[in-house]
């Protein structure tokens, strides 16, 4: 699989959309933590090398290409946390801190970018979503990398107030040491009630 291009930006920029921004989530599968997003717009003439899906990245070229973002990109973050994914369920959730990230940029996009097949409800400026974007669109490519890079960094965080679940490592996602310290420990304020493996131990307690 090649890495992603500007095709999408190109075309939107030729169209007066000066500022064309990247936006996705990650973390809608782990049974913990928050869902982050991260929104990027590009000056199209400083585009890092090896912009990919943030899934086909090792752990090390992923940090590496975040710090590039960081300081050559402009980068919005946001995030919605573990009451709201229990409240509001884990896609209105993931939307809103795709929302919050686009809303974190120092002036409003022209165009949005969107991972996945939905535009957010929520979204109040011109949004085509694009299915597998993170492969597709260097700018979400790139805010993949930066919302798992945020994310990860989180979960080792909190790692370190309640050992034995093993973020530091599986950032939160269902792993099998992650469900049996579940089952052993118990469940922790940072887990997503609403998700069915917390909620069956919450149910049996």
């Amino acid at each position: 699989m090649t890495d992603a291009t500007d095709r999408y930006e190109q075309d939107l920029i030729a169209q007066g959309a000066r500022r064309v921004v990247g936006v996705d989530e990650v973390g809608r599968g782990p049974l913990a933590g928050p869902v982050v997003a991260a929104a990027v717009l590009f000056d199209p003439a400083r585009l890092p090398a090896g912009l990919a899906d943030s899934k086909r990245l090792t752990a090390k070229r992923r940090e590496a290409l975040a710090e590039v973002l960081l300081a050559e990109a402009e980068v919005g973050i946001g995030a919605a946390s573990v009451e709201e994914i229990d409240e509001i369920n884990i896609l209105r959730a993931s939307h809103l801190a795709m929302m919050r990230a686009v809303d974190a940029l120092s002036a409003p996009p022209c165009h949005l970018l969107i991972d996945g097949n939905l535009v957010p409800r929520e979204c109040k400026h011109p949004a085509t979503p694009l299915v597998k974007g993170d492969a597709l669109s260097v700018s979400i490519a790139a805010a993949s990398i930066v919302a798992k890079s945020h994310r990860d960094r989180l979960m080792r965080d909190l790692a370190q107030h309640f050992p034995g679940y093993g973020w530091e490592t599986n950032a939160g996602y269902p792993s099998k040491s992650h469900r049996l310290a579940l089952q052993n420990l118990g469940v922790t304020p940072h887990h997503r009630k609403s998700f069915a493996p917390v909620h069956k131990i919450l149910w049996q307690a």
